[in-house]
């Protein structure tokens, strides 16, 4: 068969002494350092002599940092498959997406009898095989509904819940031989992973043929199935002699000569070392992997490099491609990680919190450079153009249709710069719990929005209104500087001195003026905090308004509440949950601040706790599929005097509004003059929002735009964006912000967040 155009990659396959466990680790540390993609192990679970390979990758999972990891093959007729699946979502998870599932059919029968296993015969052991794949993705398939039921001979699941989901698409590798085994790979795996000397050179193409055979059958294609190999027994030293067929010998040149007609020819692009020797594992990964690249990439050619599709992977369908983007011009720097409409990992990636989209590729760089490559393939391609940081917000701006999106999750860095001066820098791609979470031993806490999956890149960018707002202020307000990829591709540094104009605009209008891939924060000296939730029937709502604002009005600025109001059914009455979050561990103070909000209406429930501020805001990494369609409108309001209390009041009253919230923006927030930031509504002291359906006028519009001439919070607008515009920036704040989109963003290619016009 043909070269299918896979990247090449190199593993290493040990043997999981347990005479001593520090042997193997070290070797697959040994792999990790010499450059190695991937550490596989031998899997015999009734082998005393054998470490569980389980634990053993959860081990070395947790002891590198880039190396993936997988079983050589596990052995499935002692891993319960339901069981394996949530093993190896949550091991994806806790090693950031580092988990490849190599699984096989089982051997050595007698000893899977004596350890409680069933022994079957070879077509047996194929359909259950199969039974366990299909288990085992349905685990993983968070988004399909309803329970998981597989009604198999051998593996049977019966109203399974789904999910975890991996941290990413992992890929299934099964070692297989005879033809059965090799039509299940073509049909169900995504790579086949046989042992040099259980099959000969001449064997593969053969064996490819089926494979290739009943990928078609079912609806693939060959390149949808990695073809892999286990080079076993090998020795790099000089003189070594030839190959016995069995393991390779000779020099890395010798190496490479035998191997190149596997991986031009066969289309073999994974090549796994089985050996423990270290000297042997490093030259394999300092000499023969590059060499056989180069010497791959030679008999490709740049026509064959011409010809291949995004990623250097399987080709995707292409019904499901966007008439008119040019996916092969997608850099090489992007491509492998690129997502397009028939990648299994598509669903993952194609939605927000809220909204539903459907782009036409996904772009996920790793570092500011690839922002750049990934900005100029935008720029040259006539589509919409998404920025995503976490994808959480309700404004539904880092999605689209038909579009690219650049999705900056990769760059999801913590870094504790000066503990003296409290300076922390952190990845736009990261998210806010996990940035409390990392900040918390050292004593530190930034107030960056009142939920932890939000992304840091778009909260940081439009203002940041927080669980610590009056006390600390606004996230921008503490922002010094940044690294942006400006639309012209220059990574540049932004802070007072460099850039000031755009420094000035990235805080509150950052994501229409370039792309910020980290920024520098001014953290604060906290530790516990004090958390009060409390729930309160508020059928007299305008009152408990009124009342409530007059209470956070004239509390200490310790104290920060968070108001989110909600029908009880259809026709309960309106309940008001309330998070009091007292900047501190000071017990007694924050009991008398919080206090007096129990009186304003009947208490349904209440509780309190001293707690790491981190465990507010935690972050659950949820998937996102979208939800329905929605708009959101805010309005910030001067105080919740009696006639404003009472809109508000008309708002929660409307069937159409699910909800109403209303964040605290004063205290600490209104310390900072009007035009220090792009970010100008220094004088209010609330910010009411909600959603409601989209497309439609609803009873409580005519409110909204009443209250909303008082201003408007960028991250809560989701359209009518003409309107919103002079309200999210008032008078000489949009001129200025004019003048800055024409010196940084004259073509407005950054145009889908609240598009500002450049000045003409």
């Amino acid at each position: 068969m043909p070269d299918l155009g896979h990247d090449l990659i190199f593993g290493s396959f040990l043997t999981p002494r347990s005479a001593d466990p520090g042997a193997v680790v070290g070797l697959a540390r040994l792999s990790e350092e010499v450059g190695l993609d991937v550490v596989t192990f031998q899997d015999h679970p009734y082998q005393p002599a054998f470490l569980d390979t389980w634990t053993l990758l959860s081990w070395v999972a947790a002891s590198t940092e880039r190396i993936h990891v997988a079983g050589n093959v596990l052995n499935l007729p002692l891993r319960q498959p339901a069981v394996l699946a949530r093993s190896v979502a949550s091991l994806d998870l806790l090693s950031g997406g580092r988990v490849a599932l190599g699984i096989g059919a089982g051997a050595f029968w007698e000893a899977v009898e004596a350890m409680g296993g069933q022994r079957l015969t070879p077509g047996q052991g194929v359909t259950a095989l199969e039974e366990a794949l299909t288990i085992i993705r349905g685990i993983w398939d968070v988004d399909a509904h309803g329970s998981l039921r597989v009604d198999g001979t051998h593996h049977r699941v019966r109203g399974a819940k789904r999910g975890p989901a991996p941290a990413h698409d992992v890929p299934v590798w099964v070692g297989a031989y005879k033809p059965r085994m090799l039509r299940l790979v073509g049909r169900a795996a995504d790579g086949w992973l046989p042992s040099l000397g259980y099959i000969q050179p001449h064997e593969v193409a053969a064996a490819n043929r089926v494979i290739d055979d009943a990928a078609h059958e079912a609806g693939r294609r060959p390149d949808d199935v990695r073809r892999m190999l286990n080079v076993m027994g090998g020795d790099l030293r000089p003189g070594s002699g030839p190959s016995t067929g069995a393991g390779l010998k000779g020099n890395p040149a010798d190496w490479v000569e035998e191997l190149l007609p596997l991986a031009v020819e066969d289309g073999v692009s994974a090549f796994v070392l089985g050996s423990d020797d270290p000297t042997t594992l490093r030259v394999f990964a300092e000499e023969v992997a590059p060499a056989l690249r180069e010497a791959v990439a030679a008999e490709r050619g740049p026509a064959h490099d011409a010809g291949r599709t995004p990623r250097g992977r399987a080709p995707r369908a292409l019904e499901l491609r966007t008439p008119g983007l040019d996916y092969d011009a997608v850099p090489a720097s992007l491509a492998a990680r690129a997502v397009e409409p028939g990648d299994r990992e598509y669903a993952r990636v194609r939605s927000t919190y809220v909204w539903q989209g459907s782009p036409a590729i996904v772009l996920r760089p790793t570092d500011a450079g690839q922002v750049a490559d990934a900005l100029a393939y935008a720029r040259s391609q006539d589509v919409p153009l998404s920025i995503r940081s976490g994808g959480h917000g309700i404004s539904g701006r880092s999605t689209n249709d038909g579009g690219v999106v650049v999705d900056l999750g990769a760059l999801d860095g913590v870094e504790v710069l000066d503990r003296a001066r409290r300076l922390v820098r952190i990845g736009a791609g990261a998210r806010w719990g996990d940035v409390a979470e990392a900040l918390r031993p050292h004593g530190l806490a930034i107030s960056s929005g009142d939920y932890g999956d939000v992304g840091v890149g778009g909260l940081v960018t439009a203002g940041g209104i927080g669980l610590l707002a009056r006390s600390y202020g606004l996230t921008v307000d503490h922002v010094v500087g940044a690294e942006a990829v400006l639309t012209d591709g220059q990574v540049v540094r932004v802070d007072a001195e460099n850039h000031p104009d755009l420094f000035w605009a990235l805080r509150g209008a950052g994501g229409n003026m370039a792309v910020v891939t980290s920024v520098d924060v001014e953290a604060a000296e906290l530790g516990d905090v004090v958390l009060a939730v409390t729930v309160q029937d508020v059928s007299a709502t305008a009152a408990f308004l009124r009342d409530w604002g007059a209470l956070v009005e004239a509390s200490p600025r310790q104290l920060t509440p968070f108001l989110t109001i909600f029908r009880d059914g259809d026709d309960g009455p309106p309940v008001a949950q309330t998070l009091h979050v007292w900047a501190g561990d000071d017990v007694e103070a924050a009991v008398r601040a919080i206090e007096p909000f129990l009186a304003v209406a009947p208490v349904l429930q209440q509780r309190a706790q001293l707690v790491p501020y981190a465990a507010v805001v935690a972050a659950h990494h949820g998937r996102h599929a979208g939800q329905a369609a929605m708009r959101s409108r805010s309005a910030f309001l001067d105080h919740l005097d009696a006639t404003t209390a009472e809109a508000v009041a008309s708002i929660v009253r409307d069937p159409d509004q699910r909800m109403v919230q209303v964040r605290s923006v004063g205290g600490a927030v209104n310390d900072v003059p009007a035009d220090a930031t792009a970010y100008a509504h220094r004088h209010q002291q609330f910010c009411v929002s909600a959603v409601q359906p989209r497309g439609r006028r609803t009873a409580a519009d005519a409110v909204w735009d009443r209250l909303a001439a008082n201003g408007s919070y960028l991250s809560f607008e989701s359209d009518d964006w003409a309107d919103a515009l002079p309200r999210i920036f008032p008078g000489a704040t949009l001129e200025r912000l004019r003048q800055v989109k024409a010196e940084y963003d004259p073509d407005e290619l950054l145009r889908l967040n609240v598009p500002i016009p450049p000045a003409r």
